[in-house]
């Protein structure tokens, strides 16, 4: 039985994932792939309302991330009955998709932030011992394809497998737009107010802070060889993850796994984050 916080946390990500699939749609029909970061300027100063637009994708596409973690927290908080470990996977496995389908947004935008992440984030991939260039050329191919296949995937490839892992969970929430009026009114305000952020290349800084959840990675890179930092220290988290499944006889040692990885991660966010700022 789901507690009622954790179902209005699911609710409330409906909603925010509503506004994320229509802005984004919207904003998808301005877009060119071609030509990434033109269009992107494009739809904030010359499509008519295109910066509201955009800014509506991008924090609402941000708050429902935040929920589906809180609503994931608030899961583990109530302690549920045992779950099949393959239903806990496939939960987990679409909080991670999930996360793609947010990190190869910023890519899409093609400014600095999402140049460098972009960038970054192939290297890792190519680092991976035999079948690097595959995923590289099956997630991103930035080096020989632009932007074109992030767009696909964005569009299509990690919402369609996002969907599939997380269908037989969402299909039991039933949500109105009416259920929370206060959210949509913020969500809204908050983009009309505040645009999104773009960020152009400037001459003179070597150093380009990625999106918020990649800038520990990213400070990791620092110090780690790419397959080490990219693919072995964020898989320790996704194992810890993957043990905290209800009824597990390791749950313990997942959650004390998880919890001090976060507090690892958090501090070489902070160091990456004065790194960027003595620029």
């Amino acid at each position: 039985m789901k507690s009622l916080v954790e179902i209005k946390w699911g609710a409330r990500a409906m909603v925010a994932l509503y506004l994320s699939l229509l802005s984004g749609l919207i904003v998808a029909l301005q877009y060119n792939p071609a030509h990434p970061y033109y269009s992107t300027s494009i739809i904030d100063t010359l499509v008519p309302f295109g910066g509201f637009w955009r800014s509506l994708h991008f924090y609402s596409s941000q708050l429902f991330f935040l929920l589906i973690v809180l609503h994931f927290i608030a899961v583990l908080c109530n302690n549920p009955p045992s779950l099949p470990t393959y239903s806990w996977i496939t939960l987990v496995s679409s909080m991670l998709v999930a996360l793609l389908l947010l990190f190869s947004g910023y890519i899409l935008r093609a400014d600095a932030v999402g140049s460098s992440a972009g960038r970054i984030a192939e290297n890792i991939l190519l680092s991976v011992p035999y079948i690097g260039r595959t995923l590289a050329s099956l997630l991103l191919d930035i080096e020989y394809g632009g932007m074109k296949r992030v767009y696909v995937n964005h569009l299509v490839g990690f919402g369609l497998l996002w969907l599939v892992l997380i269908w037989p969970h969402i299909r039991r929430y039933m949500v109105g737009w009416r259920q929370f009026p206060w959210l949509l009114l913020t969500v809204t305000t908050w983009s009309a107010l505040i645009p999104a952020p773009m960020e152009p290349s400037k001459i003179g800084v070597f150093h380009i802070n990625g999106p918020w959840f990649f800038i520990g990675l990213q400070e990791t890179l620092r110090h780690v060889p790419p397959f080490w930092a990219g693919i072995v220290w964020p898989s320790i988290f996704v194992g810890g993850l993957f043990l905290l499944v209800p009824g597990n006889a390791w749950r313990r040692r997942g959650a004390f796994l998880v919890l001090g990885w976060l507090i690892l991660y958090l501090a070489l966010t902070i160091l990456g984050l004065m790194a960027g700022a003595g620029q």
